[in-house]
């Protein structure tokens, strides 16, 4: 049997599921690459992979897209690691630097500044343009908080919003997998959940950032009925942007 082609993203948000699958048999089924989440979403995309862990934003993009997982990238609230930074309060925001790594995180700061913020921002993905605030996602946003007069967690805000969790990203394939695959792939991840605190032990320490909260307590991974119904809620208001 050929192996099944699998990208994750490189974040240490992921590292509970590359934990879970380099503690199960599900390794030697796979060819695993690790990736920043728009490349996964685009080699997912293109057909380089059969299954990748995706921005959600990025779903309707995928051929014959289905969700082959019970676990997710999610959070019941803030998450601490998906941030619009700003130098003014939000309701004076007038220009946004998106973040070049993930199509969720800046169409969802999108969707918070129109339709809860109620504010029309002019946006830019030139890195080096001089804006009031910008998106920034994953480990670049670990300890940043100080460095900035003004931080929105986008879990929280998203939460405040709509009063339900969030999905940032899920594992998702562009073709039928077996069921044994799939009942494998969702064990290996169930193993690297249940071990979240083990692996946050193991990594070096952040100045000003709290690690072990982070995996075990602000990331939630488990794909609920809520994060769906959250999941299809945010799809719906991107086709309104």
């Amino acid at each position: 049997m050929n192996k099944i082609k699998v990208s994750a993203v490189s974040y240490t948000n992921t590292k509970p599921f590359i934990y879970g699958i380099e503690h199960s048999d599900v390794i030697n089924q796979i060819d695993l690459s690790l990736d920043i989440p728009s490349d996964c979403a685009a080699k997912l995309i293109d057909g380089q992979v059969d299954v990748g862990l995706i921005p959600v934003a990025t779903i309707p993009l995928v051929p014959n897209a289905n969700i082959i997982a019970n676990y997710c990238i999610g959070s019941v609230g803030a998450v601490n690691s998906v941030f619009i930074f700003s130098k003014v309060p939000v309701a004076e925001i007038r220009t946004l630097k998106l973040d070049q790594q993930s199509r969720t995180s800046n169409n969802l700061a999108r969707v918070l500044l129109k339709f809860y913020w109620k504010q029309e921002v002019e946006l830019t993905t030139d890195q080096d343009a001089e804006t009031d605030a910008l998106v920034l996602i994953g480990d670049r946003t670990f300890g940043k908080t100080l460095d900035f007069p003004y931080s929105y967690d986008m879990g929280a805000e998203w939460m405040n919003f709509t009063g339900l969790p969030f999905v940032y990203a899920a594992w998702v394939a562009n073709k039928a997998l077996p069921e044994s695959f799939k009942l494998a792939f969702d064990a290996a991840l169930k193993i690297g959940v249940q071990n979240s605190g083990l692996v946050a032990a193991a990594l070096p320490a952040v100045p000003n950032f709290d690690m072990h909260d982070y995996l075990t307590s602000k990331l939630d991974f488990n794909l609920t009925k809520s994060k769906r119904e959250a999941l299809s809620r945010f799809l719906d208001y991107i086709t309104l942007l």
